[in-house]
């Protein structure tokens, strides 16, 4: 029904422009009375809209002897009635005549009035788009009625001309009474302009959606909604309409046709297609205004003002009194009870010296504070809290995770057997591991079991995050050479050992160290087969062999070369031995020292008779060589000559606050210079020109004054556990040996700190030794290799020591993982000696 009411609005309409334009349109009304009228037109159409029976709503008229009609109004105020289907079937003939007379008259008093009143029945363009679309929709249903029999069809054409007859009447009817409602306004309206007091005010149409936004999807057909339309790009169809019937998409053209366009349509530059239908919307003036001031930056809003004056609602002047206009209440004018003890409280408190005023309590801190004193040139960057302003550093992420954290690494990501042990060896340097976990292969991911260390490394994660300062670090970019220093080539430093000469064999086990008689003649070696043997270097002949009761840890030939003396560190005995070897006038001279008993006029202490003891050796050591005995408390693991040779220094590493004694030969006196320990001793040593006293525990190196008796110096090698150290010829420089594969070179008379630290092992490394002559040291390592290194030290101070590895020897055997034991150098010459787990003892010229 709704269709044939559109319908037949539409057709009314039509009739009405084609009388229009068919006639010759003449108006002798100037232009002022025009626009008054349409003024007037607008105000009555505002009064119409403010009336009891509003515009579009149903309206049902009933009379006595009539049924029930239904009308409906149009936007020009014209009302056509609702027929049913089977109302014109049942009008008579006579009617039908009657209402083609009305009409017919209808239409000569329309085309009287069309010249005075052409402006108010112009038909809106939506008007003429809704009738195109009825017409269509006409010329769909005429193949239907052509199929029907001459009866309907005379039927269908009799309810039709009464259709037509009733709205032209009703139309003729609310055109007259418009016009003389526009009559009396266009009177009162005059009168209004004579009156210079009055002034015209049109009210403004209000719409229906201005305050909500209820309108925007009223007109819009496709109900898809707010989905990317290049969905239905495969499709023929680009949506659904309200009776969920499918939206063919527009016929689109080719290029010839769309540059025809764009010369013939005028509208083709603000054209633009719509998404949602695919068809062209045509931008209203508005549209292009609304585009424009936006691309040129401006406000959408052309009535916004940027520059109204601004009111200050809240300003800083302080107002006298409060803004609100609220009376105060009764109780305010009244003192408050409870304040009133109060206050007598603080008087009381006041009186008694209780309570103090905010004078006296500023006065008291002062005081307390005391007397303050500022730099006289003192700069805003040394300031604390200058200092501290600087922009936050954020934490640094971290890194992704690669390949070899997958569940099915590539097979060059998973770790070989070897790889894998070095892996396990890092166990307590784990920052020194290149990757954190031991990568592994599953079939399938739910085969991956739960990671054990999620939680520690998230604790750790967490203490970076809380604990480690941040700083931002300019990257610098350096060439690599240029960090590498330019070194001297070997072949410019020999003479240094470089090949194996002679090997010594005869021990059984370990030989655990080695020393050199002074004149470079015999080599006397220790071993844990309770043996120390004397060699013969040139021929490598064992002369004499030893036999102790324990171990032997540590022998030492005295560095006096009119002595011929052997120190034997075997369990907690020291041996002074006479080997019996060379001159035999310097071997009685020995004995004769030996043999005298000194006498001591000073009592020994408690302290020291129970730390050590000494004895003359029984009759079968004595045919062996051994002429004293000193029996310690604990075992001994170094044995150390003062230069002299009349002092020989010995560590018990178990000794607690006695672990380091120092013996005097020609007196039979033992000392504790130490009366509190300062860690695990591991090995001394005196300096060969100062009287120094040089201490290694397991972590630092102490240097004390034997004169003086205090600490001189502590060097830091920062390392976990020391193993060995030797002292330069000149007494200025130090090199230390430690069980983490490091070796630490120290400038006493540069810095506490290591001046070169030497990573040439792969693992521990036991001892080290200095050339007395040449610019040579060595060093022995459980890696089965001794490494020769030219360290020349200069005269001048001001140029560092010259530090080049020359020489890796490596010809040991690996007993137990034990590989290099220890290292000595040829007095004289530039020979080396190695002992090693192998039992044996390599000399390399």
């Amino acid at each position: 029904m709704a269709k044939k009411q559109v319908k037949r609005k539409a057709t009314d309409f039509v009739d009405k422009k084609k009388l229009k334009d068919s006639e010759i349109k003449s108006t002798e009304d100037d232009e002022e009375e025009q626009d008054l009228q349409e003024d007037l037109l607008q105000k009555i159409s505002n009064e119409d809209n403010d009336s009891s029976d509003d515009e579009g709503t149903e309206q049902i008229y009933q009379s006595d002897d009539s049924d029930e009609l239904e009308f409906e109004s149009d936007e020009e105020g014209n009302y056509a009635s609702k027929w049913d289907e089977g109302v014109g079937s049942e009008n008579s003939g006579d009617e039908e005549a009657e209402s083609d007379d009305e009409e017919q008259e209808g239409s000569d008093d329309e085309e009287e009035e069309d010249s005075d009143d052409e402006d108010e029945d112009e038909i809106n363009d939506s008007d003429i788009e809704d009738i195109s679309d009825d017409e269509v929709s006409d010329e769909e249903t005429k193949p239907k009625q052509r199929n029907l029999p001459k009866s309907k069809k005379s039927d269908g054409n009799i309810k039709k001309n009464g259709l037509e007859a009733s709205t032209s009447a009703n139309a003729k009817k609310e055109l007259e009474l418009q016009k003389g409602k526009t009559s009396e306004a266009l009177n009162d309206f005059k009168e209004e302009l004579k009156d210079p007091n009055n002034t015209l005010v049109v009210p403004s149409k209000k719409e229906e959606y201005a305050d909500s936004d209820t309108s925007d999807e009223e007109d819009i057909r496709n109900t898809v909604g707010n989905i990317p339309m290049h969905w239905y790009d495969e499709y023929k169809h680009i949506g659904y309409d309200w009776d969920a019937k499918k939206i063919i998409k527009p016929s689109k053209g080719d290029q010839i046709d769309d540059f025809l366009r764009k010369i013939e349509d005028p509208d083709f530059w603000r054209s633009v297609k719509d998404p949602q239908t695919g068809q062209e919307v045509v931008l209203t003036d508005a549209d292009i205004e609304l585009i424009k001031r936006i691309n040129s930056a401006r406000v959408p809003n052309p009535e916004h003002n940027e520059y109204e004056p601004w009111i200050e609602w809240f300003t800083n002047e302080v107002e006298r009194m409060p803004i609100k206009n609220v009376p105060d209440h009764k109780r305010s004018f009244l003192p408050s009870s409870s304040e009133r003890k109060k206050v007598s409280r603080m008087i009381h408190a006041l009186k008694m010296g209780w309570m103090k005023t905010m004078e006296e309590v500023e006065r008291e801190k002062k005081e307390a504070r005391g007397p303050k004193f500022y730099m006289l040139w003192e700069t805003d960057t040394s300031r604390e809290h200058m200092r501290r302003i600087h922009d936050p550093v954020s934490a640094p992420k971290r890194d992704l995770p690669g390949h070899a954290e997958s569940y099915n690494p590539p097979p060059e990501y998973i770790f070989d057997e070897k790889e894998r042990k070095e892996w396990l060896k890092l166990k307590d340097e784990p920052h020194k591991r290149k990757l954190h976990f031991m990568p592994q292969k599953y079939n399938s991911l739910r085969e991956v079991p739960a990671y054990p260390r999620y939680i520690r490394e998230r604790f750790m994660r967490c203490l970076d995050l809380y604990l480690c300062p941040r700083a931002r670090r300019t990257k610098l970019n350096i060439d690599a050479e240029y960090l590498i220093p330019k070194l001297p080539s070997p072949k410019d430093l020999q003479p240094f050992p470089t090949v194996e000469s002679l090997v010594y064999r005869g021990h059984t086990d370990l030989v655990r160290t080695v020393s050199v008689e002074p004149k470079g003649e015999y080599i006397v070696s220790g071993s844990d087969d309770k043996t120390v043997k004397i060699w013969e270097i040139a021929t490598g002949r064992c002369i004499r062999t030893i036999e102790t009761d324990d171990v032997v840890r540590c022998v030492a030939w005295c560095p006096n070369a009119k002595l011929s003396i052997i120190a034997v560190a075997a369990g907690n005995r020291l041996l002074l031995i006479n080997p019996k070897v060379g001159d035999k006038l310097l071997i009685k001279k020995t004995d004769d020292l030996l043999a005298e008993a000194p006498q001591n006029d000073t009592m020994e202490s408690e302290r020291i008779k129970t730390a050590v003891q000494w004895s003359v050796a029984e009759k079968e050591e004595q045919e062996k060589g051994v002429r004293l005995v000193i029996t310690h408390f604990k075992p001994i693991q170094q044995v150390t000559w003062h230069g002299r040779g009349d002092y020989v220094a010995t560590v018990m590493p178990e000794g607690a606050n006695r672990s380091a004694l120092i013996h005097q030969l020609s007196k039979r006196r033992s000392q504790i210079p130490f009366s509190k320990s300062k860690g695990l001793i591991q090995c001394v040593l005196f300096h060969p020109i100062k009287p120094c006293f040089f201490v290694a525990t397991q972590h630092n190196v102490r240097i004390y004054d034997l004169v003086k008796q205090e600490l001189i110096k502590k060097l830091l090698t920062n390392s976990k556990w020391i193993s060995g150290m030797s002292i330069h010829p000149k007494g200025d420089n130090l090199l230390v040996s430690t069980y983490d594969k490091k070796m630490l070179w120290f400038d006493l008379d540069l810095s506490t700190k290591p001046y070169q630290t030497l990573r040439l092992h792969k693992n521990a490394v036991r001892n080290v030794a200095f050339h007395l002559r040449y610019p040579l040291f060595a060093s022995a390592s459980d890696d089965l290799s001794v490494i020769v290194s030219h360290g020349m030290v200069y005269n001048d101070l001001l140029q560092n020591p010259l530090i080049v590895p020359v020489k890796k020897l490596q010809t040991h055997e690996a007993r137990e993982e034990f590989g290099v034991l220890d290292v000595a150098w040829h007095p004289v010459q530039p020979w080396v000696f190695s002992s090693g787990a192998d039992a044996t003892i390599r000399l390399y010229t």
